[in-house]
């Protein structure tokens, strides 16, 4: 018998949210009205409710049907419409955590780190007891780290071309944490406009401290976004690397080459030119490209090849030089802090994008790859139907999905407590 059961529950009395009481609040399934839309206060209330799994988030986190400490002194902190940011909420249910949601109205709530108290009775405890005990490993990656390689958008702004990054980011990541780290229970999370997160609630995950969670990241940050992307190859190169590689080479030629052209610009193109370490020939690239303008990426790139020839360079290895290119434009970009410090807290699954009205919804890379612009949910669609049931909505796919992974990671965690308790009786006298 699986923990939750993807069946309806009957329906709640409340108002109707602004999106049914006035039509143009609403936004029709099209593109640009979806663009345009803001949630308001009331299609908020209205999703809080009665959309948002707030039993399939409690049992995630709390990894039983039992209250638990990973859940009762767990923080939350709510972030409102008037920019107010209140931490250090905790719950001893999931019906006092809806109970709290729907009351407060935050625009999204963040999860954080448990502690050895409870959050909310910090100031009754002393300041040294308030140190995180355990946390979700968890990974952000975010497509304004890639502004210096993509031309389609920049900011904000994202389009199915340089969505790209983001597919292959996650399935380069998602391999290695499950065959590198042994990491069974992961969950991606639709940022709401132009990112992603990974959750890793594995139980050995959880209790990691930040020198080892700092050490993970670091593995899989062979591009170094914050010390301004430098790379950190060395050879002979690691397994992790060249599987890396195998991905990323199939992909540059349509994705940089042509798609996002980058080197057509002479100021990219000359930032190019001085990545190649042999001067005779960076200068010659530079020259050629001044002389002769207009020259594509894939013009460029065989340029490179060309000259590289013709002044019979030797003072370094070619085809290392291009590996190292491909990895500096395309390699997932991680922020390490975010995955480091474990008092920082994340925006939770099935929260609303305020920006944009997109739900963050949950996601599996081994289902399918993860289209944004098809797979998202939006409040105000949401709200639009007049539904009052996650079953009938667009959310039901996202739903049932998360409920899967919680089920096989609630499951999962009684084994290691049976066989943890097991073993602390067998080494009793």
């Amino acid at each position: 018998m699986p923990i939750l059961e993807n069946s309806s529950s009957p329906p709640a009395s409340s108002p109707l949210p602004s999106s049914q009481v006035n039509a143009d609040a609403s936004p029709p399934g099209d593109e640009v009205s979806r663009k345009n839309y803001k949630p308001s206060s009331a299609d908020m209330a209205y999703y809080y409710e009665h959309f948002l799994p707030f039993k399939s988030i409690y049992l995630w986190l709390n990894h039983s049907q039992a209250a638990q400490t990973d859940f009762t002194m767990r923080e939350f902190a709510f972030e409102y419409k008037s920019g107010a940011y209140q931490r250090y909420n905790s719950f001893h249910s999931a019906s006092e955590f809806k109970q709290s949601v729907v009351k407060a109205q935050p625009t999204r709530f963040e999860v954080g780190a448990v502690y050895p108290v409870e959050p909310r009775m910090r100031k009754s405890v002393s300041k040294a007891l308030m140190k995180p005990v355990a946390k979700e490993l968890v990974l952000d990656i975010d497509l304004t780290d890639y502004d210096d390689v993509r031309t389609c958008c920049s900011g904000t702004d994202i389009c199915p071309r340089c969505w790209r990054f983001i597919t292959l980011a996650v399935k380069i990541v998602h391999r290695a944490l499950q065959d590198d780290f042994g990491f069974e229970h992961l969950i991606w999370v639709f940022s709401g406009r132009r990112g992603v997160h990974c959750w890793v609630s594995d139980y050995r995950a959880r209790i990691l401290d930040e020198t080892r969670r700092r050490a993970i990241v670091e593995y899989l940050d062979v591009l170094s976004v914050k010390s301004k992307k430098t790379l950190n190859l060395k050879k002979p190169y690691h397994p992790h690397v060249e599987r890396a590689f195998e991905v990323l080479r199939d992909e540059f030629v349509e994705v940089i080459l042509r798609e996002q052209d980058p080197w057509s610009l002479p100021d990219r193109a000359e930032a190019l030119a001085r990545t190649v370490p042999d001067y005779k020939l960076s200068s010659a690239l530079m020259r050629h490209w001044k002389d002769v303008p207009g020259r594509t990426s894939a013009e460029k790139w065989l340029d490179v090849d060309a000259f590289y020839q013709q002044l019979k360079v030797r003072s370094f290895d070619l085809q290392d030089w291009k590996k190292e290119t491909i990895f500096a434009t395309m390699y997932p970009r991680l922020d390490v802090e975010v995955s480091r410090q474990m008092n920082h807290l994340l925006k939770s699954p099935f929260c609303v994008h305020p920006g944009t009205g997109n739900v963050c919804v949950p996601f599996d890379p081994s289902e399918k790859e993860f289209d944004p612009f098809a797979d998202t949910p939006n409040l105000g669609v949401l709200v639009g139907s007049g539904e009052t049931e996650w079953q009938k909505t667009g959310l039901r796919h996202s739903v049932e999905l998360f409920n899967r992974f919680v089920n096989r990671l609630v499951s999962e965690e009684v084994r290691h407590k049976r066989g943890r308790a097991e073993e602390k009786e067998n080494l009793e006298f």
